[in-house]
């Protein structure tokens, strides 16, 4: 007895009206998903904004402190060097985040320095003597340079300050010196553990950062980022409403909810731009949420089990031909000679079996003739790689690929002493030695690149990275080329040794064209073997060389 497939879909639906509990249960979730994410986002843009405050307020202590000890300096035109030495001292014993201040004369002697540190040099080619004779500069983080020797260094890490100089003027107006200072960095992170440890007491997974107004460059941060460039749609946000947050997807592919304040100064100091930034995985932040959510869904389970129960034997009954059916299909898409079976009890199963079983019967003979042509015409017959066409069919999947932040490196590679090998052994031994090269090469091969065989003894390696080094990871997979074909060969029971030469292109640094972008590694190629073989040069060497 057969069965219309609209009587079987009719209880179907009535069965999934069961879940309508699970449905709302949701949907209540969802809600306090947002409701969860609004007050932790406010939450870490107020202790943004309390971090900025604190920053701008110490900066503007330290600096009113070496102001006020410039004044002194000044007191009745006397710029004594004895006495102003006195003072240094006084002040960096006073506050240790002075790493340094000195006392430079007009042209840039060094008259007077804390511990003396670089007394006598004279610093005139130095922002700091140089934007403090121009008036009160503060200048951002940087690294240190002529310090880095000098003062002590206990953690090992890279010495890192602020500057501060203005000019000393005489009750005339002129020009007498430069008082400058070198603050320690080591301050920044005494704020932010005095922020952060507050919060981890309720809160987990919090990290801080420091970001500068130029290039968006990480000051303080996790050590990974340090130095990098962070690029988020909130820093410009926070530059106009001056603290704001967000839910944003981040650069090394998490989601975080973000807390950001930008650096408005305090009182007659205008602050130099930072962007603080407290973020908290979003799965973190929203584990309290996700616990109610799953004993939402467990409840509404318990109370339409008995309901769920009698849907499933019946969507099972229902569902049973479909499933062998759907079985026999992947048999057959795994390259199974099988024939799809009889479905009795649903009249449009049976019918959809009978031409399944007539339509699979009428291409398969088709169907493998295309797939075996397929793979002939991008093989190399000799060496079974890929070869020119399929090059052309991987160049336009990648290069289409816009949405995803990639290079291409092109390798260009040829084999030195292959014509020798030819000459003594013999084409027959010629094409042997080939062979064993592509299983060299194959062996090596790059998952996400292709390895093609271009003709005679020129093969080419395409590397698809998605990392920000792919020069280096080209010159470790070609360095590692050269030692694997540096071993040596044994055709007809002769001990066979050839080398490498390889030139390099990249893609889109070099070009955005495919054929350029080979000639440039053809050409970087040439310059290889005529620098000594067996080497790896990049195009971008051929400029240096010229």
């Amino acid at each position: 007895m057969s069965f219309k497939l609209r009587t079987v879909l009719t209880v179907i639906f009535a069965a999934l009206s069961l879940l309508v509990i699970i449905t709302i249960g949701s949907i209540y979730s969802k809600k306090s998903f947002v409701a969860i994410e609004t007050e932790i986002g406010h939450s870490l843009e107020g202790t943004a904004a309390q971090a900025t405050d604190k920053l701008d307020r110490f900066m503007y202590a330290r600096s009113g402190e070496l102001h006020l000890l410039g004044n002194m300096s000044s007191l009745n035109d006397e710029f004594n060097p004895v006495n102003i030495q006195i003072m240094l001292d006084q002040l960096q014993v006073s506050f240790p985040t002075f790493s340094w201040v000195g006392y430079m004369d007009p042209k840039g002697n060094v008259l007077a320095a804390t511990d003396g540190v670089l007394l006598g040099k004279n610093l005139a080619e130095r922002p700091v003597f140089q934007e403090g004779m121009k008036g009160k500069f503060i200048g951002d983080v940087h690294n240190a340079v002529l310090l880095a020797k000098l003062l002590p260094n206990p953690s090992g890490e890279p010495l890192q300050f602020v500057d501060i100089s203005f000019p000393l003027k005489d009750s005339k107006g002129e020009i007498r010196g430069v008082l400058a200072a070198h603050l320690s960095w080591a301050w920044a992170k005494e704020v932010e553990q005095s922020v952060l440890v507050p919060l981890e007491r309720g809160e987990k997974d919090l990290e801080f950062f420091i970001v500068s107004k130029k290039e968006n460059t990480v000051l303080l941060g996790p050590k990974e980022w340090i130095g990098k460039s962070l690029m988020l749609q909130g820093i410009n946000q926070a530059r106009y409403d001056k603290s704001t947050w967000s839910s944003e997807k981040w650069p090394d592919g998490k989601e975080y909810v973000t807390g950001i304040a930008y650096s408005q100064g305090y009182r007659d100091y205008p602050g130099l731009g930072w962007t603080i930034i407290i973020r908290q995985v979003k799965s973190t932040a929203y584990a309290s949420v996700i616990d109610l959510m799953w004993f939402n869904i467990w409840t509404g389970l318990a109370v339409t089990l008995l309901f769920v129960l009698i849907g499933w034997l019946i969507s099972r009954w229902i569902s049973a031909p479909l499933v062998r059916l759907t079985r026999v299909a992947n048999r057959l898409g795994a390259g199974e000679n099988i024939e799809i079976p009889d479905n009795k009890g649903v009249k449009e199963i049976e019918d959809l079996s009978r031409s399944l079983r007539n339509m699979v019967a009428s291409i398969m003979d088709k169907d493998t003739e295309l797939v075996v042509m397929q793979n002939l015409a991008h093989v190399d017959q000799l060496t079974g790689l890929k070869n020119r066409t399929a090059l052309e069919v991987y160049l336009e999947d990648s290069l289409e690929m816009e949405s995803e932040d990639h290079a291409l490196t092109f390798l260009y590679l040829d084999l030195d002493g292959f014509k020798s090998v030819n000459d003594t052994l013999g084409h027959q031994s010629g094409d042997i030695l080939l062979q064993k090269v592509a299983q060299r090469l194959t062996a090596l091969s790059h998952e996400q690149g292709i390895t093609v065989r271009l003709g005679g003894d020129e093969f080419l390696i395409v590397l698809r990275s998605v990392g920000d080094r792919p020069r280096e990871e080209a010159i470790q997979y070609a360095q590692d080329i050269i030692q694997s074909l540096n071993k040596p060969f044994i055709i007809d029971y002769e001990r066979v040794h050839i080398g490498c030469s390889i030139g390099g292109a990249e893609y889109p640094t070099n070009s955005s064209n495919p054929s350029d972008i080979i000639r440039m590694a053809d050409e970087a190629l040439y310059l290889s073997k005529r620098t000594g073989k067996n080497r790896v040069t990049f195009y971008s060497e051929l400029d240096e060389t010229s």
